[in-house]
């Protein structure tokens, strides 16, 4: 009896181990089938970059993910490998990340011969809003947003660590302040010269410089939500509303299930958007 009870623990054990990479592999299965649906629809390359929370570990233990070197290497060898005739399809969901990995997928998406479209279902902040601005066109949900480009050094906006050291004075700063201040300086411009580079393409050179001050100068917080309606009145051309498989797809990268979700709805009976009139059947939990 004892015997038989620890080959039940044991099998036991062994399905809760390789059961987290069956529900991985079949997760993987389902967006590669609806990433090919799209790209037959659509005649393009579709390239899906979308960073959640996911379960990566057998032990539940969440990643936070963000634009890094790797996403830029994948990127670019997509890029290149993508025939100059061929359109490219970006459907991008980032908080966005570091600088020189966003910097180097825009510039390969703005310099692809072909059409280049980045759908938005939800949100591409910061990076993000620097690898929408290399497209030829911006899809974006009517709710979705973009954010200000301006540099972060050291957890700090790149502006806050100039205007606190305007508002002191040199004379009261240390050296090491003084030092992360002409680093902000530098980041600032580069950063603004590369977003007004991109701009030009489809802008006079004084409106692109004038869109890339806008969002570089740190005139608001790092969150700042951009809509489409700004976005507009900004000079930058927004396409409303996205495929629906595009939502279909955003639904295959889940965030880790919590003991209680935060948001519970029932879905309508006419399917995602329901009856003309309604009310909304979402339950807050």
């Amino acid at each position: 009896m004892e015997f038989s009870i620890w080959n039940l623990v044991f099998l036991v054990f062994l399905a809760m181990a390789f059961f987290p990479a069956y529900q991985q592999r079949k997760l993987d299965s389902l967006r590669e089938r609806l990433m090919k649906k799209i790209q037959r629809r659509n005649g393009s390359q579709v390239v899906v970059m979308i960073h959640r929370q996911e379960t990566l570990t057998i032990l539940g233990i969440p990643l936070q993910r963000h634009i890094d070197i790797e996403d830029s290497e994948r990127v670019l060898r997509v890029i290149r490998k993508t025939a100059d005739d061929v359109p490219i399809d970006l459907i991008l969901h980032t908080p966005g990340g570091l600088v020189l990995a966003a910097e180097q997928i825009a510039l390969a998406l703005a310099a692809h011969p072909a059409r280049v479209r980045v759908m938005i279902p939800h949100y591409a902040m910061s990076g993000g809003t620097l690898l929408a601005l290399a497209a030829d066109e911006i899809m974006m949900d009517p709710n979705a947003v973009l954010g200000p480009i301006d540099p972060q050094l050291g957890g700090y906006p790149a502006a806050s660590i100039l205007a606190a050291i305007g508002q002191k004075g040199v004379s009261e700063v240390d050296d090491e302040t003084l030092i992360c201040g002409d680093i902000a300086r530098k980041a600032m411009v580069q950063v603004r010269h590369n977003v007004s580079a991109l701009l030009e393409r489809k802008h006079e050179p004084a409106k692109a410089r004038e869109i890339a001050r806008y969002l570089t100068e740190g005139r608001w917080t790092h969150d700042y939500p951009l809509h489409i309606n700004e976005l507009e009145a900004l000079g930058i051309p927004v396409t409303p509303g996205i495929p629906e498989d595009v939502y279909d797809l955003m639904d295959l990268y889940p965030q880790p299930t919590p003991r209680r979700p935060s948001v519970q709805y029932i879905a309508p009976p006419s399917g995602r958007d329901g009856p003309k009139g309604a009310g909304g059947d979402s339950l807050l939990g």
